[in-house]
């Protein structure tokens, strides 16, 4: 398994057994959100991944979008509230990766909440970066 997909599973996994979140969003964490999925909701974006090789050791810097979705009449509130109870989530979070990939670092290097062309949605960003091996 790539780092990358380990990764995310480990991410989507922490975010869904996290009360503080699931209190928020329930079980709607999605890779790709279905259809006429309830507000509010969060997704994964972007990701990319960068070789990051010592002597004997296969590394890579891992770069993870989480996005978050309200539809409060626009309000941005709630995503701010979504995005900080996903950074308390995973920031420094002792993830489990998929063997043979290992977690040296997680962190969340940012968040932000934007505004979305519909008018009645906020959209929270979350910016998280991982250094693995393997």
């Amino acid at each position: 398994m790539s780092p990358d997909v380990a990764l995310q599973d480990a991410a989507v996994a922490a975010l869904l057994a996290d009360a503080g979140v699931s209190a928020l969003v329930g079980d709607r964490v999605y890779d790709n959100a279905p259809g006429g999925v309830g507000y509010p909701y969060i997704t994964l974006g972007p990701s990319q991944a960068v070789t990051d090789d010592v002597e004997c050791i296969d590394g890579e810097e891992n770069y993870l979008q989480i996005d978050v979705w309200t539809q409060e009449g626009g309000s941005k509130r709630g995503a701010k509230v979504i995005c900080a109870a996903v950074k308390k989530a995973l920031h420094n979070a002792a993830l489990v990766l998929a063997d043979p990939v290992a977690l040296v670092l997680v962190e969340i290097e940012s968040t932000r909440v934007i505004s979305d062309p519909d008018e009645q949605v906020a959209h929270g960003i979350v910016s998280l970066k991982a250094i693995t091996e393997g």
